[in-house]
């Protein structure tokens, strides 16, 4: 079905950034009203500084989970909420600074010059990124581009992006995954075999030393090892679809 006309907030999940998260998100408001954060159960602080200039600004709102449930499911949280208040589309973004909040009004206007679609951001990295990281997702994508019967994926770690929420909201209801580091790739995954067409856009990415302030709650092992359970079940479900037609 179609979307009617767009109504689109910049949601931002939260775990323990320190101050990279108040000045995320105050880069965020300078380009797009409203800005949610939704906190993950931080323990560092973060959340009392941010609940203190939401105090003064309209524009941000701030939804605290008691406990760490992950990335997805903070992702989830702020959906579920935003559907209530009849919002259509999310822009999501990472708290910890490594996504331009300059791009944040092009990849609006590309969602909403094509609002049944998903925009995918297109990572330019620079020499602040790790090598293994940017050599990993490549992997990633690759299987992605197989487990989708060769479908645009573009890049599937890459979590800048704006989508239609009750698309995104359908498949992440209908399954129990996509509560962690995997929301990022299942999301594609499962958004391009419902027919959402995505949108390719560039963005910038930058990694933070600790020196500067950098947060990162990526776990190689931990995480890589999710990843890995996320393409084997899709993988191991790709004859049944093949023998479905890809549906």
């Amino acid at each position: 079905m179609p979307i009617g006309k767009p109504l689109s907030l910049v949601l931002i999940p939260s775990y323990n950034t320190g101050p990279k998260l108040l000045e995320t998100v105050e880069e965020a408001r300078r380009f797009w009203k409203p800005v949610w954060v939704v906190v993950d159960g931080s323990s560092d602080g973060s959340e009392e500084r941010l609940c203190r200039r939401a105090e003064d600004d309209p524009g941000l709102r701030v939804l605290s989970l008691s406990r760490n449930h992950g990335k997805g499911a903070a992702i989830l949280h702020g959906l579920r909420e935003a559907a209530k208040l009849g919002f259509t589309h999310a822009l999501t973004m990472d708290a910890d600074g490594q996504h331009p909040a300059s791009a944040i009004p092009e990849f609006q206007a590309a969602s909403a010059a094509s609002p049944d679609a998903m925009v995918l951001g297109l990572p330019i990295f620079d020499r602040s990124a790790p090598p293994l990281r940017v050599g990993g997702r490549k992997i990633s994508n690759w299987l992605a581009r197989i487990e989708t019967l060769g479908g645009d994926v573009g890049d599937v770690l890459f979590g800048f992006r704006v989508y239609p929420i009750l698309p995104l909201l359908e498949v992440m209801e209908s399954c129990r995954t996509m509560r962690r580091f995997d929301f990022d790739p299942e999301a594609v995954v499962r958004l391009l075999w419902k027919g959402v067409a995505p949108v390719h856009l560039p963005a910038r990415v930058r990694y933070f030393s600790p020196q500067e302030g950098g947060v990162s709650q990526f776990r190689y092992l931990r995480d890589n090892l999710l990843l890995a359970r996320m393409h084997v079940r899709f993988l191991a479900g790709l004859l049944p679809r093949l023998f479905r037609g890809g549906g």
